[in-house]
């Protein structure tokens, strides 16, 4: 089983608060909109990928469940 974090682009309003709570993994581009490194999720960052996800004010990111 794997976690990866899914942005839905259309939802996305550029805010920029997920790179701030997950840097590791997020980006933002030249707008403030994210650009993920990767969508799998390493256990380490779990905490902070829900963080971002709770945080963001559109709710754009969603964290989805894999099987491996």
């Amino acid at each position: 089983m794997s976690i990866d974090l899914k942005v839905d682009p259309t939802a996305c309003t550029g805010h920029g608060l997920c790179a701030a709570w997950l840097p590791e993994v997020i980006d933002l581009d030249e707008w403030g909109y994210p650009v993920l490194h990767t969508s799998r999720i390493r256990p380490d960052l779990l905490a902070l990928a829900r963080r971002a996800a709770k945080e963001c004010p559109t709710r754009a990111l969603r964290l989805m469940v894999t099987p491996d």
